[in-house]
């Protein structure tokens, strides 16, 4: 399972870049950012804003998820 703060948290601090930093970027305040790294799921549109404040594309751990349960997934035969 994807938990999408641990991973904008662990991206923020790869960048070398502030709570603080994101929150203004955010428009927000730190509590909403600390409350952002709890969650394993978050709004589409967050997550595209926060995206492209950290320049990467989060939307690629979902489709990573999707593509390996697929693989994962017994062919189905069609009779």
């Amino acid at each position: 399972m994807i938990h999408i703060g641990k991973l904008i948290k662990q991206k923020l601090q790869e960048r070398h870049r502030t709570v603080v930093w994101l929150a203004q970027r955010l428009s927000c305040g730190r509590a909403n950012v600390y409350k952002i790294f709890d969650k394993y799921s978050i709004d589409t549109e967050v997550l595209m804003k926060i995206s492209g404040i950290l320049n990467f594309d989060f939307f690629k751990y979902y489709s990573d998820e999707v593509r390996k349960k697929k693989d994962e997934e017994p062919e189905k035969n069609a009779d």
